[in-house]
């Protein structure tokens, strides 16, 4: 259980851009172990609401026993936030006060060897968030054409060594496990280069293709948009650029009233602005949270105000 103490990834940030109030309604659509929603919670001290949503059940059952001390202020639902419009329904929510997104995977699935997310211990090739999704990582890697294998890691991963990559992996098949994976892209990849593990790329990639992270992203902003109240608040933070590209491109183009071509003279798309940016650079961690949490490096938090 040490995760449940764990402090979250730029935690006081989050609390200051929610700014949560009494009587407030909240949603943490990626709750992990729920460190960000005991923030929330405690801040809307004492008739503030929440909805957590998870399709992690193991983060779903951390949660729950980190937040019991809140009573009925939380609910914890086993979804993913692609599907907030649904639970906000089910709840009779019409609108909400704040909405946090935490992209990507957990510091608790990367410390679980046996949920295949992380290349620096020995664990199954699965990476997926919901344990109930049929495909995993495995099938990614052993089962997929070469041209498509190294299109999927040169997309998701950005890695410019991708065509080697999936000939290595072709020539390793049957690949059954993470360090064995690690191995076969070190050899292709011509070792270490920098701070950066040369699996890190590729894991990234076959991790986002399991779980359809871009596309959900892509689903949920406009829910989350939907979903809130005049001058309530959407934060997201993302620790890859392809992630942080969709958040800040949406942010960008909702903020707009007019989302023609430059040279366009005569407005005709008819689009109005639903939000304000409040962020126009992302905020990332201090070198004091870096040093206490490597993995926070990469962070970044975007936050929009609905009009």
């Amino acid at each position: 259980m040490a995760e449940i103490t764990h402090q979250p990834v730029l935690y006081h940030d989050i609390i200051l851009a929610l700014h949560p109030k009494n009587a407030g309604r909240y949603v943490d659509g990626t709750l992990g172990a729920g460190g960000h929603a005991a923030g929330i919670l405690a801040a809307s001290l004492p008739d503030g609401l929440l909805l957590g949503l998870d399709v992690d059940p193991q983060a779903i059952e951390i949660a729950r026993q980190r937040l019991a001390s809140f009573g009925e202020r939380v609910c914890l639902i086993r979804a993913s936030y692609t599907t907030l419009s649904d639970q906000l329904a089910a709840l009779d929510w019409p609108v909400v006060d704040g909405i946090l997104l935490d992209l990507g995977a957990s510091s608790m699935q990367f410390d679980t060897a046996g949920r295949g997310f992380s290349f620096q211990s020995s664990g199954p090739l699965d990476m997926r968030f919901d344990p109930s999704n049929p495909l995993t990582a495995a099938d990614l890697v052993n089962n997929l054409p070469e041209a498509e294998l190294a299109d999927l890691i040169y997309r998701y991963g950005e890695e410019p060594a991708s065509r080697r990559i999936a000939q290595a992996i072709l020539r390793a098949r049957p690949v059954s496990d993470t360090q064995a994976l690690a191995e076969v892209i070190a050899k292709a990849s011509g070792g270490k280069h920098g701070h950066i593990n040369p699996a890190t790329r590729t894991f990234q990639a076959l991790r986002i293709a399991v779980n359809h992270e871009l596309e959900a992203i892509e689903d949920a902003l406009p829910q989350a948009v939907r979903a809130l109240k005049p001058g309530g608040r959407l934060a997201i933070i993302a620790f890859h650029s392809l992630e942080d590209r969709l958040v800040k491109e949406f942010y960008r183009r909702e903020s707009r009233d007019c989302i023609c071509p430059p040279r366009q003279p005569v407005c005709t798309c008819g689009h109005k602005a639903s939000i304000r940016e409040i962020t126009h650079r992302p905020i990332q961690p201090a070198v004091e949270e870096i040093q206490h949490n490597p993995r926070a490096r990469s962070a970044k938090l975007r936050v929009a105000e609905k009009l």
